[in-house]
């Protein structure tokens, strides 16, 4: 795009003389890939200066380095109907180029926003969302003396995943004032409490959090730990999920087991919840149902990739029920494979655009026509209601 010259003669400017601050290209055309904006340092890599990207997609960041010319193509890419707004900022000004959405190019230069440059420090120090609070260490993921106990450093890493995740999701979901989230299945509660701290103690939202789980000792343990945290707004019901029927705008069920997490999908489906938040596990029902059928394809022969192929077909029908319910999905890897099998992740997000039924039900019938599925479970839940 030649009209973009004017912006990488500004660029190649500023990087020449040492003035260059950043870059952000921002306004997405359109969210379908779920890329919200992207960042751009100067780092320094092996003594050499590189263009760092970052790019902010709603469940997660990527990182990318190039040159500079690598940098001009680049961003050409990304303004050329991606984003249409793009602005460097320098010690000397903020250059802005604007794309209209018929492809008309506008620019503009404003006084600098910045008076001194970042530091170029290529590893950046990752942010961690959970404090090192007393509730960390009443529920054992840190000592007496507020640190991380050598063999709960997995599990602390993963609530800062998960609270990353929370973050993105959060940000671009409109919620009532003192929104109600319900944490079906919460066990012990680790990521309940780191929660409720993040949200309520550090970003100041308020919000009201429930636990719902079954095993009492669970319940009167998290119960007393809150009381003693002085979480008011965080409680925790006895009870199995089906039998929650209060009011809630954001649904979490992580790693509720089997058919549990369709009987939370639905709680959510029935409130017409604002954000559907779901890690599942166990996949038995479908894998169950197929035990004897002959599969066609040659990959269902071992076990392992049965297995798999299950819990795909599982968690897609799931999604696609969802969508019939006016969600937007996604589905994702929570945390790596390294620490568990059970990494996926699937969300719902409550949508304006009306869903095209006949369409959706055709791809489920299809499913489950070729793999020999009579019914999903969270089909058989929303027929009985």
């Amino acid at each position: 795009m030649n009209e973009l010259a004017p912006f990488f003669d500004k660029l190649s400017s500023s990087f020449s003389n040492e003035t260059f601050v950043k870059i952000t290209l921002s306004k997405p055309a359109y969210k379908s890939d779920g890329l919200l904006n992207v960042y751009v340092r100067l780092v320094e890599i092996k003594g050499e200066p590189q263009f760092s990207f970052t790019y902010h997609y709603q469940t997660n960041d990527q990182v990318k380095n190039y040159t500079l010319e690598e940098a001009k193509v680049e961003i050409t890419e990304q303004l050329s109907g991606k984003f249409r707004v793009g602005i460097l900022f320098t010690l000397e000004e903020d250059f802005t180029v604007q794309l209209s959405k018929k492809g008309k190019v506008s620019t503009r230069s404003t006084f600098p926003s910045f008076k001194n440059k970042p530091p170029q420090d290529h590893d950046k120090p990752k942010t961690k969302r959970a404090a090192l609070g007393k509730y960390l260490t009443l529920l054992g993921v840190c000592d007496a003396d507020g640190l991380v106990i050598p063999k709960m450093a997995d599990k602390f890493r993963q609530i800062n995943k998960y609270l990353e995740i929370i973050e993105g999701l959060i940000k671009n979901t409109k919620l009532p004032h003192e929104a109600h989230i319900v944490d079906m299945g919460s066990g012990k509660g680790y990521l309940t409490f780191a929660l409720y701290d993040y949200l309520v103690n550090q970003r100041k939202i308020e919000v009201k959090i429930t636990g719902i789980e079954v095993r009492k000792e669970l319940v009167d343990f998290c119960n007393e730990t809150a009381k003693t945290c002085g979480f008011e707004n965080l409680k925790f019901e006895e009870k199995p999920i089906e039998q929650y029927n209060k009011k809630l705008d954001v649904l979490i069920a992580l790693h509720a087991c089997d058919t549990a997490t369709d009987d939370a999908i639905f709680k959510g489906l029935s409130a017409k919840a604002a954000l559907i938040i779901t890690a599942p596990c166990c996949h038995k029902q479908i894998r169950q149902q197929v035990k004897g059928v002959e599969q066609q394809s040659p990959m269902l022969k071992y076990g392992i990739f049965k297995e798999r192929q299950f819990e795909m077909i599982t968690d897609t029908i799931r999604a696609l029920i969802m969508e019939q319910h006016q969600y937007s999905t996604n589905i994702f890897e929570f945390i790596s494979n390294e620490h568990t099998r059970k990494n996926v992740m699937l969300v719902g997000t409550k949508s304006n655009k009306k869903p095209n039924k006949e369409t959706l039900d055709l791809k489920i019938a299809e499913i489950k026509k070729e793999f020999g599925v009579e019914q999903h479970y969270l089909e058989s839940v929303l027929n009985r209601k």
